[in-house]
């Protein structure tokens, strides 16, 4: 594949440095940036005043071991219910040299605001005030039929807990259905530590997805990955999430995240409103 200079550029800024690596006690994946504004708090503050929140897409399977649960007094049940009490999660961002020299990484705390077992999605919160200058360039939503077979992308990921690369291939398959779920496939290669990680239209470095999954085949005692059929979850799938988890402000200038979050808690609470009336 003969590549540009200039188009190589444009990859590093639109795609690698988007990726971050997203660990637990238990597991390492990948993640992408996908919001990074200024806190609705301190909007009308002077510039040095401003504080920025930084949102992070990833699987649900690579934060999986940091959802908990505990038993808490509910006051508006006013009964013993299970309540969410996540582990931090840490995010690695990684900083680059002369382009593509990988000097380190800056590693920090993660709250889950948001996941969804079926679809295999969460969303992370860094704990950092700062602005991130790479964010993903989301897709258009309710377009995804116009992205066809054969369409080039890349994938990017922290394949083997490695830091992030990117790997080229084609849209294969639209059709897939695993456990329910629509995945598309990708030729993009892929391996175990992809997982989170975002996929890109080559053309225009728009994210339409995340990968989730690869093809497996046994052979003998073994397991012989097949690296060129990578399933990522399509982007409609992620636009549902977003709306489902109110987190419609990462793609909707009209609200913001202390609107959503209000949102959010509403409806924990109206869940406790139902253990009240529960026989």
């Amino acid at each position: 594949m003969d590549i540009s200079e200039d188009k190589i550029k444009e990859i590093h800024r639109n795609v690698l440095y988007t990726v971050v690596r997203v660990m637990t006690e238990g597991a390492a994946g990948t993640g992408v940036m996908v919001y990074s504004g200024v806190t609705p708090d301190t909007k009308d503050a002077p510039d040095e005043d401003k504080e920025y929140e930084t949102y992070i897409v990833t699987c649900w399977h690579v934060v999986e071991d940091a959802i908990k649960f505990v038993t808490k007094w509910s006051s508006i049940a006013q009964k013993d219910i299970k309540k969410e009490a996540n582990e931090l999660v840490k995010v690695e961002m990684f900083k680059y040299e002369k382009l593509s020299r990988c000097v380190g990484g800056t590693t920090y705390d993660a709250e889950i605001i948001a996941w969804d077992k079926p679809l295999d999605l969460a969303i992370l919160r860094v704990k950092c005030a700062e602005k991130s200058p790479f964010v993903a360039k989301i897709y258009p939503r309710a377009k995804g039929d116009n992205i066809k077979l054969g369409t080039p992308m890349i994938s990017c990921g922290c394949s083997l807990a490695h830091e992030p690369f990117f790997t080229f291939g084609n849209l294969t398959s639209k059709h897939d259905q695993i456990e329910a779920k629509e995945y598309w496939m990708t030729t993009a290669n892929i391996i175990f530590g992809n997982s989170g990680g975002p996929v890109f239209l080559s053309g225009s470095y728009e994210y339409i997805g995340n990968t989730a999954r690869v093809a497996t085949q046994q052979m003998g005692f073994g397991v012989d990955v097949i690296t060129w059929m990578g399933f990522f979850i399509p982007i409609d799938s992620i636009y549902g999430f977003f709306d489902e988890a109110f987190m419609q402000f990462i793609y909707d200038d009209s609200t913001d995240s202390k609107k959503c979050a209000e949102l959010r808690k509403q409806k924990v609470e109206d869940e406790e409103r139902k253990f009240a009336t529960a026989k």
